[in-house]
């Protein structure tokens, strides 16, 4: 595929993040395993992976917005775009060894998501989308998969853990689903997660509580791929309530018709 200069951009910058991962990423397993080392150690792997984003992305784009996990909001000279950066979205994955994780960058503008890259440095997976031009991993084209049954489908989720999330609202909404489908998967980074409804890999898609970055890049991804995001009322936007549901057309809808009422 042809790539626009502002896609180039985006990749590169996710690639150069992307060393430093895999160095860290190699250095995880070798630590002694208490909890102190290891999560002092990937904090500051996703620090150094937000670092280079900023510095690469605002090299090639001195006047935009930035809104990272680690890093925060900065406004830029220029209005109307914003970067959405995940430097490192799994790190619990991160931290256990288990190479299940994401660099996310989405690209804003008046608003809308208009270009996203998400990144696994593990498997060397790129999944890219620009609005109006398709998706894509690997310069292979996108699409959700076409199940109409959801007896037939596999369906992503979230669970909350220890001192995160609504525990009780998590257990109502997995019973409500679970007797209803071929089968549920917690991959544990919400980027991927939708990369993969992007890819045909899940048929759906819910989870609660999530933030921006973990969102932006892969709503125009799913979008570009025919398929279709919104937050649990089904016609909402997940960035602005955190509250997120993607699928095809017709997975999202029963999704969104078991899930809103609870």
């Amino acid at each position: 595929m042809l790539r626009s200069a502002l896609l180039n951009v985006m990749i590169g910058a996710a690639r150069k993040a992307a060393r430093s991962l895999k160095r860290d990423f190699g250095e995880v397993e070798h630590l002694q395993v208490s909890l102190k080392g290891p999560a002092n150690f990937v904090s500051a792997a996703d620090r150094r992976a937000e670092q280079i984003l900023c510095g690469e992305l605002a090299k090639a784009r001195p006047g935009y917005g930035f809104i990272g996990e680690e890093g925060g909001t900065r406004e830029g000279a220029d209005k109307s775009h914003t970067w959405i950066v995940d430097p490192l979205d799994g790190t619990t994955n991160f931290l256990h060894g288990i190479p299940q994780f994401a660099i996310s960058i989405g690209l804003q503008r008046e608003g809308v998501i208009i270009a996203g890259v998400i990144y696994n440095p593990a498997n060397d997976e790129l999944y890219i989308a620009e609005r109006g031009k398709g998706a894509f991993l690997n310069d292979q084209r996108l699409r959700v998969a076409g199940r109409r049954k959801l007896d037939e489908c596999v369906i992503g989720c979230g669970l909350p853990h220890i001192g995160r999330g609504d525990h009780s609202q998590s257990r109502l909404e997995m019973t409500a689903i679970q007797e209803k489908v071929a089968g549920l998967r917690r991959f544990g980074a919400a980027s991927l997660d939708m990369a993969f409804i992007a890819a045909g890999r899940l048929d759906g898609y819910w989870e609660r509580n999530l933030q921006p970055w973990d969102m932006a890049a892969g709503q125009i991804m799913i979008r570009e791929a025919g398929g279709v995001v919104s937050g649990m009322a089904g016609d909402d936007d997940p960035l602005k309530t955190g509250h997120l549901i993607c699928g095809n057309e017709y997975v999202h809808a029963e999704l969104v018709k078991i899930l809103k009422p609870l």
